[in-house]
C-alpha cells in the first residue's frame, strides 16, 4: 500500500451506556477521564497512530453517529464547519471535548456514515480506509448490509473496531458473509480480545488489527477501482 487516507468514525448510541459493564468497570465506554483512556479513546490512538504515517495530508475528516440529532439518519462532523481534523491529535483532542456534551440515542445504523465515506471519495478517487468504532449492536442491519455492497464498488477499506462487551455475531456476519459485494470490504476487530493479547505490543496489535487491508487493497487495484 503506497499511501491511503483515513475517515473516522465514532458510535455515539445509547448502547454505550450499559455496554462497558464488563469490559470498562460498569462505566459507560465514552465516560472521559483525566486519568485513563477510556475504549474508544485507547482504540483511535492504537490504529490511527499505526495508519497515519500512510496519510498524505494527514488530514482526517471525523464524524459521529447514532447521537440525538443524526440517530439512524445521518452523521454529525467533528467541526461545526465540516473541516477535517489534522492528525491524530486533533481527533483524539476534539472528540475529548464534544463527547460530554454528545446525547446518546440510537438506533445503530451503520450506513449513514458509510454513505458519507462513498461521497468523499467519489470527489477524490483516492483509496481511503474507514475506521468506525462502535460498541456493536447494530438495529438496521439491512439498510448496513445495502451500504457495504454498495461500498465495494469504490476504493474503500470498512476497519470496524468493536469496543464494549459485544455481542460481535453481526459484525462477523459483515465480515464474512456477503457474497454480493464486488470484493471483501470489511473487517472486524475485537478490540478488547486483540488489546488484551498484545498488551503493551503495539507492533502485533497493529498487525493482526490491519491484516486484511493489504488483500483489500490489491483487490481495489484488481477491480480498477483506482
Amino acid at each position: 500500500m503506497e499511501s491511503s487516507n483515513l475517515i473516522v468514525a465514532v458510535d455515539y448510541t445509547r448502547s454505550n451506556t450499559w455496554n462497558g459493564k464488563n469490559s470498562f468497570g460498569g462505566q459507560c465506554l465514552h465516560s472521559i477521564s483525566p486519568y485513563t483512556l477510556n475504549p474508544y479513546q485507547a482504540a483511535l490512538s492504537l490504529v490511527c497512530k499505526t495508519l497515519e504515517p500512510f496519510d498524505d495530508d494527514h488530514l482526517i475528516p471525523a464524524f459521529g453517529f447514532g447521537d440525538v440529532t443524526t440517530r439512524d439518519k445521518a452523521v454529525f462532523p467533528f467541526f461545526p464547519d465540516n473541516r477535517s481534523c489534522q492528525g491524530l491529535n486533533e481527533v483524539l483532542t476534539r472528540y475529548s471535548e464534544i463527547t460530554p456534551r454528545v446525547e446518546l440515542s440510537g438506533p445503530t445504523s451503520f450506513a449513514p456514515i458509510i454513505r458519507e465515506a462513498i461521497k468523499i471519495v467519489s470527489k477524490t478517487s483516492a483509496y481511503h480506509i474507514l475506521i468506525i468504532i462502535a460498541d456493536g449492536q447494530v438495529d438496521k442491519v439491512q439498510e448496513t448490509i445495502d451500504a457495504i455492497v454498495e461500498c465495494s464498488k469504490y476504493p474503500i477499506s470498512i476497519i470496524l473496531i468493536g469496543v464494549g462487551d459485544g455481542p460481535w455475531d453481526r459484525m462477523m456476519e459483515f465480515d464474512d458473509e456477503l457474497p454480493q459485494r464486488q470484493f471483501d470490504n470489511f473487517q472486524f476487530v475485537n478490540f478488547n480480545e486483540l488489546s488484551t493479547k498484545w498488551k503493551g505490543n503495539e507492533v502485533n496489535f497493529a498487525m493482526h488489527a490491519l491484516m486484511e487491508i493489504p488483500d483489500q487493497y490489491k483487490a481495489i487495484k484488481q477491480l480498477k477501482l483506482l
